[in-house]
């Protein structure tokens, strides 16, 4: 009888243990700035509200948009960057001016040729929330978006509020400083390929190192992440773009972008795209796969409908910014006669700079690349401290 109770007694501890557990790791998990309603919803009170949103910009499973709305908030306009306000854009589509059909907001597209709003598009705006999830690759194009809107805000004298959210590549810090002749809408700002900062510190330093127009005058207000450090691992609850899925391909994604400067697929017009290299008629490794045409993600990838071989790396222990598969195309397909960086001006404005590309075209090893960027990145460091958040 005594043994029955004590494992009853010892069953039922465990269960309310493993229940506090849960507890526990629930309240120190990450909040986002957007679910943070309290610190910035009397910015917002009897004003009218431009947001910079798309498809990751949810609070649980609402969508800002529709959380703000539920709570009374003036909202005027919405600002659709790359891939669009539902993400459902092609890179590189053009996305274009329109009315959200669910609430009846006119969305102004700020990709493509207009990337900055005009003073007419914000005459009915006192404040701009930006809440997009970043990966914090410096050619990925939201952080240029926000550059924009910004330096905007800026001149028309309207408060600027970043919802910050966590950063998945926050604890890598790698690749060359962006050179000031290399500066394009895939890499505005010296910083480095992976900078290891949220968005919110990345606006922090923008505005602290006047790279907008009138930064002084920007009134900024960020919302930083809850219980978040530099060491905590975040997985991304939707994917940021239609060609990055999963973990796995944002991880990758530093270190294969480059190839979108050469002939070789990373897996565009597949279920795993940044997650495969491959090329024909030369194999780059005995790993199979024929592009096709997706709708919303890649409507004309490379080598459509034709199989090419290459690397599997959905389970590679890949992390921050790996030259290795660059440097070992390069050599194949050289070797074979095959011009490699036949879109050398973009690879130069994703690097920002050439001196990758000619690295490479000379021969160097992986190591004697990166080691030529360290001065310049333990420089970065010290000058971005300032704006860092999170330990």
């Amino acid at each position: 009888m005594f043994k029955a109770v004590f494992i009853i007694f010892v069953l039922l501890f465990s269960s309310l243990f493993n229940v506090s557990a849960k507890q526990s790791e629930a309240q120190n998990s990450p909040v986002v700035g957007a679910a943070q309603f309290a610190h910035y919803l009397p910015q917002l009170k009897n004003k009218s509200i431009g947001l910079v949103v798309n498809q990751t910009s949810l609070v649980a499973n609402t969508h800002l948009v529709d959380a703000l709305l539920t709570k009374n908030i003036n909202i005027t306009k919405i600002f659709a960057p790359e891939h669009g306000f539902r993400g459902d854009h092609d890179a590189g589509a053009h996305v274009k001016n329109a009315v959200d059909s669910k609430t009846g907001i006119p969305l102004i597209s700020i990709y493509g040729k207009n990337k900055k709003p005009s003073a007419e598009a914000l005459s009915n705006v006192d404040v701009i929330i930006f809440d997009i999830q970043d990966v914090g690759v410096r050619f990925y194009t939201y952080i240029s978006s926000m550059h924009y809107m910004m330096e905007a805000a800026a001149e028309q004298g309207i408060e600027f509020i970043v919802l910050d959210r966590p950063n998945p590549n926050i604890a890598y810090v790698d690749g060359p400083i962006l050179e000031r002749q290399f500066k394009s809408f895939v890499g505005m700002h010296p910083i480095p390929v992976l900078h290891g900062m949220s968005v919110g510190e990345l606006a922090k330093m923008i505005k602290g190192e006047s790279w907008i127009n009138k930064a002084a005058d920007l009134k900024l207000t960020v919302i930083p992440v809850a219980h978040y450090t530099r060491s905590t691992s975040y997985s991304l609850p939707v994917k940021p773009s239609p060609n990055l899925p999963n973990d796995q391909s944002i991880a990758l994604y530093p270190s294969l972008c480059f190839f979108e400067a050469t002939p070789i697929s990373i897996g565009r017009g597949t279920d795993f795209a940044f997650q495969v290299i491959g090329y024909s008629p030369v194999a780059l490794g005995d790993f199979s796969f024929t592009p096709r045409s997706i709708k919303g993600a890649a409507a004309n990838p490379k080598f459509k409908n034709t199989p090419v071989k290459g690397l599997d790396l959905r389970t590679a222990n890949t992390r921050g910014l790996d030259l290795s598969y660059l440097v070992t195309a390069y050599n194949k397909l050289t070797k074979n006669n095959i011009t490699f960086f036949e879109r050398a001006d973009f690879m130069d404005k994703l690097a920002g700079t050439n001196k990758l590309r000619l690295a490479i075209e000379a021969g160097q090893s992986e190591a004697q690349i990166k080691q030529s960027w360290q001065q310049g990145l333990e420089a970065f460091k010290k000058q971005r401290a300032p704006y860092l958040l999170y330990k």
